[in-house]
């Protein structure tokens, strides 16, 4: 075989290999930290996480995720855990890529984790939450920048952009076990001043169940 023919054939099975390996990068081993949509609620250690309550209740304060069945349950049995980072192991608080967040965990009457809804804090700081809209790109960029089906909407009247972007924006995609839901606005409601303006990501990862 001549040489330039054997080159050729390896360059084609290493780009083959690396494009298998940045497949794989697209489809992260844990969602969120070690919680993985589709795991036993069981296998999910108590360390690292503070401050469970159920969604509804917030009053309602659970010990560990043991305590998810204490949470009432929607028309699908399904129950919804509010939670935290543990400051002694999370020492920027709860945040995700940098933005601070809340975070709610969907547990199925099979005490597995159906959903994980990571949403920007509305509460935050202006300086951080003026670019909570880019924590979209940060969750595509981790699953894989193929693959997403975007809708875009536009403004309604009197609605205006902010720096010149307006954005209301959702994108799905599928990958093995799981569906990926990530919607992101930015934008300046007519009643609003110079300081206020709607900036968030809500992110929605839920269990495939056909």
């Amino acid at each position: 075989m001549k040489r330039s023919t054997c080159t050729a054939i390896f360059a084609t099975f290493l780009l083959t290999v690396v494009m298998h390996a940045a497949s794989a990068q697209a489809v992260p081993s844990y969602d969120l930290r070690d919680i993985t949509v589709g795991m036993p609620i069981g296998n999910l250690p108590n360390e690292g996480y503070v401050n469970l309550s159920c969604a509804g209740q917030p009053d309602r304060q659970l010990a560990a995720w043991s305590g998810w069945r204490d949470c009432p349950a929607d028309e699908q049995g399904r129950r919804a855990v509010r939670f935290e980072f543990d400051p002694e192991t999370s020492q920027d608080g709860t945040k995700v890529a940098g933005h601070p967040v809340l975070l709610t965990a969907v547990i199925d009457d099979n005490a597995t984790v159906f959903g994980l809804t990571i949403q920007t804090d509305p509460k935050a700081r202006l300086y951080i939450r003026k670019k909570a809209f880019l924590l979209g790109n940060q969750v595509k960029s981790r699953y894989g920048a193929e693959g997403w089906d975007c809708k875009e909407q536009q403004p309604s009247a009197g609605e205006q952009p902010v720096g010149g972007v307006f954005l209301r924006e959702v994108c799905k995609k599928a990958i093995p076990g799981r569906m990926l839901t990530v919607e992101r606005e930015l934008f300046r409601k007519p009643d609003q001043d110079i300081k206020n303006f709607v900036d968030q990501t809500m992110v929605q990862i839920t269990k495939q169940t056909n």
